[in-house]
């Protein structure tokens, strides 16, 4: 399993755009939707290259940019699956009792039974496209 530092917020990609002089990189809407990011705070970049970034600017030259082509793709795909197993980290209670965990891009995953600092393996049992609701496989090895 891949690991992910808390401190990472949000993975999206985009593209550099000239504007007055200066370079501006546009934050999908989804990313302030799902809490990833916030207006108006101060965040540290990394950029990494792309390995289509040759087609991206012969699609420039052609009048279509890359934030129309996600525009009309719609919603993204929620970044867990059905049957899935994964550890995640318990941050809140919701307003039924049941722990919230965030993975990905701030998607909630909804984990019963558990408390914040928990660190449980959970099997995701339903996926919808805000939220994800799971099981716990195994509970948090620090409580037992």
């Amino acid at each position: 399993m891949v690991e992910i530092p808390d401190s990472l917020r949000s993975i999206f990609s985009t593209t550099v755009q000239e504007q007055d002089g200066t370079y501006v990189l546009e934050v999908p809407s989804r990313e302030i939707d799902h809490d990833a990011v916030t207006a108006g705070e101060t965040y540290r970049v990394a950029m990494l290259s792309s390995p289509t970034s040759e087609g991206r600017r012969d699609e420039a030259s052609q009048g279509s940019t890359r934030s129309e082509a996600a525009r009309q793709q719609g919603p993204p795909e929620p970044p867990v699956k059905e049957g899935e197993v994964r550890e995640v980290t318990v941050e809140t209670l919701g307003d039924q009792g049941d722990g919230i965990a965030k993975v990905e891009r701030g998607y909630v995953v909804i984990v019963p039974d558990a408390q914040p600092g928990d660190e449980p393996t959970i099997e995701i049992d339903d996926v919808r496209q805000n939220v994800a609701f799971a099981s716990v496989v195994e509970p948090d090895s620090r409580t037992l």
